[in-house]
């Protein structure tokens, strides 16, 4: 991995622990917080599968340390950011990578959540518990980061992004 792939994944996790901090609104019983969920289809877009997972790994870790995310993190982030990067990866399409943002994070990770938070957590929920608020935040910042990342494609930028 060269020098300014990972001095953009610094970039990336340094936006997702940010904007987590800054940007976020209610989401039923949790709060959503898109930023990350933008930064994990730009990363996966730009950067490709595995480091989609690493940003979202150290991003949670960071999120975690400073009380701005909870253990939930992990598989949300991880979960949304390999399958956007493996959608990406397969058609080359930016709602790609976006559907698999919101796939991975609002229904699988929110699924996988479940026996997770029983584990982790000591909490004791049913198994649909954490979809609407995990459906609320991928979606809208699934959105915001295909918008974005659709834009710098079109930008010499983007296209020198892509190929680090």
């Amino acid at each position: 991995m060269g020098t300014r792939k990972l001095a953009i994944m610094a970039l990336l996790v340094a936006i997702g622990v940010a904007g987590s901090a800054f940007v976020s609104f209610p989401a039923g019983i949790a709060r959503a917080y898109p930023v990350q969920h933008a930064v994990n289809v730009a990363s996966a877009i730009f950067l490709g599968p595995v480091p989609a997972i690493m940003i979202a790994f150290v991003t949670a870790i960071i999120r975690i340390l400073t009380g701005t995310g909870s253990l939930l993190a992990f598989p949300g982030g991880m979960i949304g950011a390999a399958l956007a990067g493996m959608l990406f990866q397969r058609t080359g399409r930016v709602w790609a990578a976006a559907l698999g943002e919101m796939m991975g994070t609002g229904v699988i990770a929110s699924l996988l959540s479940v026996p997770y938070a029983a584990i982790l957590m000591g909490s004791s929920v049913g198994a649909f518990f954490f979809l609407p608020p995990f459906l609320i935040s991928s979606v809208s910042g699934a959105i915001i980061g295909a918008v974005l990342a659709a834009r710098l494609l079109n930008h010499p930028i983007g296209r020198r992004l892509q190929h680090l």
